[in-house]
């Protein structure tokens, strides 16, 4: 129990920079969404899908392959081999990119700003050059210094943006305009760059050519992988621009709306992007004990509880969700429908991730990248076909198949691989009971009785599933030192 506490604190800190830092970066959504209209709010969406698809490409799987070969050769070595990898490609793809980027800004139906997609390859060219440094602050346990290079980010982020849209007014140029979102972020990369200065110190400029070619060939296939991962993430709002139907403004409204309340499923998304942070170096770093993996499914039990609880406050509050997002253009609220299938979806996803370690251990990189590639056709199969018919909420349905498929994949060929002993017709029943919760709670909601009984209503039955995993968990909570002190 000692080592899922060290991944609980390590998880503590990587959430402060994570949940507390993009929490205060989804606030910028409110702000959006008050200067923005749908449709402008859409490019601003599709700006940031591109981004996470290229950043996929920029790295091309060097922090998890770090993680891997740090475990049996020079740390030294392998950091600096990878950075210098990564530094060479980085000036060569941003270069393309800045080259083309008229055709490019066409593509993403923004030709009239080019100037965006200059922006774009030097914000991911800054985050990619960071990506090693941070891995390396991982890999040492520093969580926080971690924490707080991710909170100067995005504090500046935020600040220049309340900058350049509030607080001096008379700068702002409207030729710029939304692109002052884009602009803040290339500033705040720039800055991280310089805050990780120390960790870039220590890259010796030597690159061991016997070493890279050695983690190539385990990194490439995690390009798949995550590209496969980002389609199944963003390439819905690329299929919604393309197939909705109606005019090119009416599909910039649909992405602006379905991206806004997209982002409302963002506390399970800070949850796994906090544990996923402390769980890839400590299940490395954990393989070699013998009771790995009755640890890894100790973790995956306590994950799925908290993933359980995080969905109840989302979909159990859904109309204070509304109001929030929709305090000024009221087409936001359109789309709150889809966040319940999409808070769904990340349960999915977070499981995923938790049962990918069995082939980033076994170096099966490729079954991952098969995994992806089929959760990516589903993706792009049931978007095509029914977007044009059931618009976003097609996206969201989308998503929850996607990710399903990849979790049930997963679980099949990992347990013959590398066997778990997962309760996993506990966590199936949990996560069904969180459901039947919700439309429970809906039922309630649509006799429309009273706002404060429908919110009484939602704190006691998240009250009644607590008592649940009190009393079915009891045994595994008393060995935890915090709660055993209570339970």
């Amino acid at each position: 129990m000692s080592s899922i506490k060290k991944l609980a604190g390590q998880t503590l800190w990587y959430g402060l920079s994570n949940v507390a830092g993009r929490f205060l970066n989804y606030l910028l959504t409110f702000l959006h969404v008050s200067l923005f209209k749908s449709a402008e709010y859409g490019d601003v969406s599709i700006f940031y899908a591109n981004a996470a698809l290229l950043n996929i490409f920029f790295t091309y799987g060097m922090e998890t392959a770090y993680f891997r070969f740090v475990q049996n050769n020079d740390p030294n070595k392998v950091y600096s081999t990878g950075f210098i990898s990564l530094f060479g490609s980085t000036i060569l793809l941003s270069g393309l990119m800045i080259f083309f980027r008229q055709p490019i800004a066409d593509f993403m139906k923004t030709g009239s700003h080019p100037e965006w997609i200059t922006w774009l390859a030097l914000i991911i060219a800054a985050d990619t050059l960071t990506a090693l440094p941070f891995a390396l602050l991982r890999q040492q346990n520093r969580p926080k210094k971690y924490a707080f290079i991710k909170l100067a980010n995005i504090f500046l982020t935020i600040g220049l943006q309340i900058f350049f849209f509030w607080l001096y007014p008379k700068w702002f140029n409207k030729q710029v305009d939304i692109g002052y979102v884009f602009l803040s972020n290339l500033i705040a990369s720039a800055v991280t760059l310089l805050l990780l200065s120390k960790e870039l110190s220590l890259i010796k400029w030597k690159f061991d050519a016997g070493l890279w070619k050695q983690i190539i060939p385990y990194a490439l296939p995690l390009i798949v992988v995550g590209f496969g991962g980002m389609i199944n993430e963003t390439i819905d709002r690329q299929l919604l621009l393309r197939m909705y139907d109606g005019t090119i403004e009416e599909a910039k409204s649909a992405t602006g709306i379905y991206s806004a309340n997209y982002k409302l499923a963002i506390l399970i998304v800070l949850f796994i992007q906090a544990f996923r942070m402390g769980a890839e170096p400590f299940f490395f770093q954990q393989s070699s004990q013998e009771n790995a993996p009755r640890t890894y499914a100790r973790v995956m039990k306590f994950f799925v509880i908290a993933c359980c609880f995080c969905f109840l406050f989302i979909v159990m509050f859904l109309d204070e969700w509304k109001h929030l997002i929709s305090f000024k253009y009221a087409e936001y609220a359109k789309g709150i429908a889809v966040v319940p299938l999409l808070a769904l979806a990340k349960i999915f996803l977070g499981v995923y991730y938790n049962l990918s370690i069995w082939y980033k251990l076994k170096d099966k990189n490729m079954t991952g990248a098969w995994i992806t590639i089929g959760g990516a056709l589903i993706t792009i199969a049931f978007n095509w076909i029914f977007i044009p018919i059931w618009g976003y909420m097609a996206c969201a349905i989308a998503t929850v198949l996607c990710y399903g498929f990849m979790m049930v994949m997963s679980y099949k060929l990992g347990q013959k691989h590398y066997p778990i002993p997962y309760a996993w017709k506990k966590l199936v029943a949990y996560i069904v009971i969180c459901v039947l919760l919700f439309l429970l709670h809906r039922l309630f909601v649509y006799f429309d009785l009273n706002v404060w009984l429908n919110r009484g209503m939602a704190v006691g039955l998240i009250g009644l599933f607590v008592l649940l995993i009190l009393k079915v968990e009891r045994k595994e909570l008393m060995k935890l030192p915090v709660i055993g002190k209570y339970v």
